[in-house]
């Protein structure tokens, strides 16, 4: 069928669809954490092409079927997807990001259009208006905030656009306003560098967090994940300051610099990306600190951040996969066959330590 199909008014929403339909769940990634293996063990998982795991149909958890979500089967290779960025691609999670995506198009031979939100929600809002407005029938965002999303979910409503949602979710019902999200458990995240800033400080100290942007998922379960793992292993381990970088390198650093000031015996800091990680290491090395005078932990996996463990500078990294291409564009192509997808779909994480951050700097980002 054409691609307009998906705008053919469809039947009044079905009851959601159960256990009893074919579900599709997909998970790709590195060695499972012992986090991520609880997360995922819903399913049981296959080896598939370029080493991707594909969970098995059969996975549970709630799902979702054109049927119920409104619209009409099409074939993927005569649509057009739109897929809004939303930060500057400066950051390396953002620019690999992107890439996927535009890989996994070119290699689909899907038509894509794209925009960057430039970091400016309002832009992005008109970003994917635009998208819409210029043909396109299916959406892969990446949002930049969770909530104030209503007009892009009445417009794509009122057509039938099946939207995917990568690395940050947005707050909204699943199979009713979005199809899936595809990201990081990134409370499981938060846990893994709580472990580690445990077996890098002892498990005793005062230690700092530096909070992602305010108004997104992703801040708040990665500091979830932390501090609820600090209270259950280590409650000797106190965090005595806590204030926002914004994910930025230049306000990691700022903020960094006054933390030295007010705290100067700082043991550790969890940095809730690389880039205000690595900011955070310009501060210490501007203070005149030494590497390991005050251990680091960050989520990301880029390469910067993997070779400041090389250097001595950072003590740990826990990945947050940006390779999302293969996954939106598969879970699409089920989606609009008619195949029932998860409403939720984990992208496993690797993690960096000195035990193999050389060795594996090649695979970061």
């Amino acid at each position: 069928m054409k691609p307009t199909s998906l705008r053919a008014r469809a039947a009044a929403r079905t009851l959601l669809a159960t256990g009893l339909v074919t579900g599709l769940a997909l998970i790709t990634g590195c060695a499972k954490s012992e986090d991520s293996a609880a997360t995922t063990d819903k399913a049981s998982a296959e080896q598939g092409d370029s080493g991707q795991v594909v969970a098995s149909p059969s996975a549970s958890g709630p799902t979702c079927a054109i049927d119920a979500y409104g619209g009409d089967k099409t074939d993927l290779k005569s649509a057009t997807v739109g897929f809004s960025q939303s930060e500057k691609e400066a950051n390396p999670f953002r620019i690999a990001e992107t890439a996927s995506i535009k890989e996994e198009a070119a290699k689909r031979g899907v038509k894509l259009l794209t925009a960057n939100a430039q970091s400016q929600f309002s832009k992005q809002i008109s970003d994917v208006q635009d998208l819409i407005a210029k043909g396109a029938d299916l959406l892969v965002i990446a949002p930049l905030n969770s909530d104030g999303w209503e007009p892009v979910l009445r417009t794509a409503a009122a057509k039938h656009i099946p939207i995917v949602t990568v690395d940050r979710k947005i707050n909204a019902t699943a199979c009713k306003d979005y199809v899936s999200f595809i990201g990081s458990d990134f409370v499981a995240q938060g846990r893994r560098a709580a472990d580690r800033m445990i077996e890098a400080t002892g498990g005793t100290g005062e230690i700092a967090i530096l909070l992602g942007a305010a108004g997104n998922n992703v801040t708040t379960e990665r500091t979830k994940g932390f501090e609820d793992r600090l209270k259950e292993k280590a409650p000797d381990l106190k965090v005595v300051f806590r204030q926002t970088g914004e994910f930025a390198r230049e306000k990691g650093q700022s903020v960094t610099e006054n933390l030295i000031q007010s705290k100067p015996g700082i043991k550790g800091i969890y940095a809730e990306n690389d880039e205000m990680g690595l900011g955070a290491v310009n501060a210490l090395k501007g203070a005149g600190k030494k590497p390991g005078d005050v251990k680091i932990v960050t989520i990301d996996g880029t390469r910067n951040a993997v070779q400041g463990i090389v250097d001595g500078w950072i003590d740990g990294v826990i990945e947050s996969n940006p390779r999302f291409g293969p996954l939106a564009f598969q879970t699409l192509d089920a989606f609009t066959r008619g195949d029932a997808v998860a409403q939720d779909i984990v992208i496993e994480d690797s993690a960096y330590t000195s035990a193999n951050a050389e060795s594996d700097l090649g695979k970061a980002y």
